[in-house]
């Protein structure tokens, strides 16, 4: 049997001639092609305003520029996701700290973050954003945190990189956040190679996104300080940065967002067969809950104590499972420990760490590959 990776990227040959017809059309970027693609996502998602960048990270960095994080602000995460979470809120200038997980859902705890706010707010240190994480694809509980975010004052910015797709209380996610971030690298549900985007209601926010992530350079009088000279005039009228997508990654995630109901269902059916076939094993699975549902980006087991999680990993590798681990908690990450963090700051974070394996989840997973991977795990840990 061929190796199995952890994901695989999907492309068809509708992918390839949307692209192809780029390729033979005047823009290959800043032209229409990218308008389409927002349009279509926004819809999608039942959002207002969607804005394509070229990366999540970039989505994430404007995120919190629209939302005027700088200097002398805190902004709070997950420690468990990848570091480009927390490393937003560096590149403003800001201050980062964490909540820790749910053990059940692995996503931001509602309890945690509610503790770390009443003490926040007595010691006169609130965060001014925090960024709660849908991990694995399963959709944090938003409803909760914005309750908290109008009694306390913060804004919201949803890494939902994992969760394109996903539904929280019947509806596309990103109902309740100020800002909801998606990813579109390789490995993710819906791929324009790389790529990002930010969701949101505010159209005031929308038009910032957009003017940072083109140098804060605009053609809109409506924007500009002086009058226009000319048909070729323009003004750089903020410090931005060169964040834009090219249509050649909008028509591929175009075309790829025509696939994503049955990708999902794929994907969900994958899921459910571990599900089964895994019960009663001495692992813990991926929670399901009645008021979402999960894109199924990753399906992630813990090992129980007593099992050496290295020797798992290490033994499945060696069967050709090319098995991986998400994520090392960005907290212990030697530039953050420079920074104060330590082990121990984030027990539940910790442990989940410590037994995490995510194991091979892609549409095209096939019901062998899969089987193959049930029986060699089972074996793995002496079931």
């Amino acid at each position: 049997m061929n190796p199995i990776p952890y994901s695989r990227q999907e492309i068809s040959d509708a992918d390839i001639a949307a692209v192809v017809d780029i390729l033979r059309s005047p823009f290959l970027t800043q032209g229409p092609a990218v308008e389409g693609f927002e349009a279509e996502f926004a819809a999608l998602h039942k959002g207002k305003h969607a804005v394509a960048v070229c990366n999540a990270t970039a989505a994430l960095h404007l995120a919190c520029l629209a939302l005027d994080v700088g200097p002398g602000d805190m902004v709070w995460t997950s420690p468990i996701s990848f570091v480009a979470s927390a490393n937003c809120a560096l590149y403003c200038g800001a201050d980062v700290g964490f909540v820790d997980i749910d053990p059940v859902t692995r996503n931001m705890s509602v309890e945690a973050l509610a503790e770390r706010l009443a003490a926040a707010e007595r010691d006169g240190g609130l965060p001014k954003v925090v960024i709660p994480v849908d991990f694995s694809g399963l959709p944090c509980d938003l409803e909760a945190i914005r309750s908290l975010a109008d009694r306390y004052g913060f804004k919201i910015v949803s890494d939902s990189s994992h969760a394109v797709g996903a539904t929280y209380r019947g509806y596309p996610i990103g109902r309740h956040a100020d800002i909801s971030v998606f990813s579109f690298h390789p490995v993710k549900i819906v791929t324009t190679g790389e790529g990002g985007l930010c969701l949101t209601d505010d159209a005031t926010l929308a038009d910032r996104i957009r003017l940072l992530r083109s140098h804060g350079v605009t053609r809109d009088a409506a924007q500009m300080q002086g009058s226009s000279e000319g048909g070729w005039y323009y003004e750089q009228v903020d410090l931005g940065f060169n964040y834009r997508m090219t249509d050649i990654q909008a028509a591929l995630g175009s075309s790829q967002l025509t696939g994503l109901e049955e990708k999902f269902r794929r994907r969900d059916c994958a899921a459910r067969r571990y599900d089964d076939k895994l019960a009663g094993l001495p692992l813990k699975l991926p929670v399901r809950l009645n008021d979402r549902q999960s894109a199924h980006h990753l399906y992630i087991v813990e090992v129980v104590e007593g099992t050496s999680r290295s020797d798992v990993f290490a033994a499945l590798r060696i069967d050709g499972i090319l098995v991986n681990v998400h994520y090392i908690p960005i907290h212990l990450q030697p530039y953050y420990r420079m920074l104060g963090f330590a082990a121990g700051d984030f027990p539940a974070s910790e442990a989940y760490y410590a037994g995490a394996i995510t194991l091979p989840l892609f549409p095209s997973l096939n019901p062998s590959e899969q089987d193959y991977v049930v029986e060699r795990l089972s074996r793995a840990i002496g079931a």
